[in-house]
């Protein structure tokens, strides 16, 4: 009896795991380099190697071939590090349940949104919540699409605003608003003087698009008519830099509607287009996800907002 019980206790120590140890190989297999993944983790590169190898040890099993230049999960890793990823989350979940009782406001709700929204948005959101008295506090921050779904599965972000499609699983999804496109121009251009384009028209002027990686360059592909234009656009890394080279005379682009007041001056001017093209937006957050009331008081406020050219979304 003693053996099989010493046996026993010896085994369970030796499978016995941390939740920080845990932080350790989902970090490291995101960044997929050891000296990165200790700056996320806040702890020297040494220690971070070490609690991984003894990790590795008590499963038996090796979750990460190790390179010069960095490390690679190995297939065996992927179903570790996908588990843990699980129970970091459900870890999180259950510090989120335990003070939701004290105040849901005590933390900063962490919300993303995709480039071409972010900058336009943020503003008149923060000062919804300031005109709604509401005690939310936010993390701001703005990156691709599929970057920000990847944060939000991760727990790295609270909410994301994006625009459809988006279906991913084990996520609530909430519309926000309905937004046209505007054609952007140069002051100078003949268009100018138009009250709107015709959408058709506008494979006839030289465009200027977003880079790839941006789901407005592939929501402007899609809804509107570039005939061949299409496979030979000069692109931009921002909506800023597009409407500087607008403004220089190198040709028009589209813009959301939001933008308009954050681009238009004496340079450039926005025309609306006939049939409008549009996007939608929505809000997505975790099904799971606690913080209930500090997620509607975000909800309410963005649903408030009077937005330009903005359709809200029933």
């Amino acid at each position: 009896m003693y053996c099989y019980t010493d046996c026993l206790n010896r085994r369970q120590k030796a499978t016995h795991m941390t939740l920080t140890e845990l932080r350790y190989i989902v970090t490291l297999a995101q960044e997929r380099h050891f000296g990165r993944a200790a700056e996320r983790c806040h702890v020297a590169q040494p220690t971070l190697s070490v609690a991984i190898r003894k990790l590795e040890e008590s499963l038996n099993l090796t979750v990460f071939e190790r390179h010069r230049h960095g490390v690679l999960v190995t297939p065996a890793g992927e179903a570790v590090i996908a588990q843990a990823q699980i129970v970091l989350n459900e870890a999180d979940t259950l510090t989120h349940l335990a003070s939701q009782a004290r105040d849901e406001f005590a933390e900063p709700l962490r919300l993303g949104a995709i480039f071409t929204l972010g900058p336009y948005l943020f503003p008149p959101l923060i000062r919804q919540l300031r005109a709604n008295a509401s005690p939310l506090k936010l993390y701001l921050e703005e990156n691709y699409t599929h970057v920000l779904d990847q944060q939000l599965a991760n727990g790295d972000l609270d909410a994301i605003l994006v625009a459809l499609p988006y279906e991913p699983p084990e996520t609530r999804v909430t519309p926000l608003f309905e937004e046209p496109f505007r054609l952007l121009l140069a002051a100078q251009h003949p268009w100018a003087k138009r009250s709107s384009i015709v959408s058709a028209e506008v494979s006839e002027s030289p465009m200027l698009m977003l880079g790839e990686g941006h789901c407005f360059r592939d929501q402007v592909l899609d809804t509107c008519s570039l005939g061949s234009q299409s496979g030979n656009l000069r692109a931009g890394s921002s909506l800023m830099t597009l409407r500087h080279m607008v403004a220089n005379g190198l040709g028009s682009t589209f813009i959301p509607a939001i933008a308009e007041p954050y681009l238009v001056d004496d340079e450039v001017v926005a025309r609306p287009l006939k049939p409008a093209p549009s996007r939608q937006i929505v809000l997505a957050s975790r099904y799971r996800f606690p913080r209930k009331r500090a997620l509607d008081a975000l909800t309410q406020a963005l649903q408030a907002l009077q937005l330009p050219g903005a359709v809200r979304l029933p």
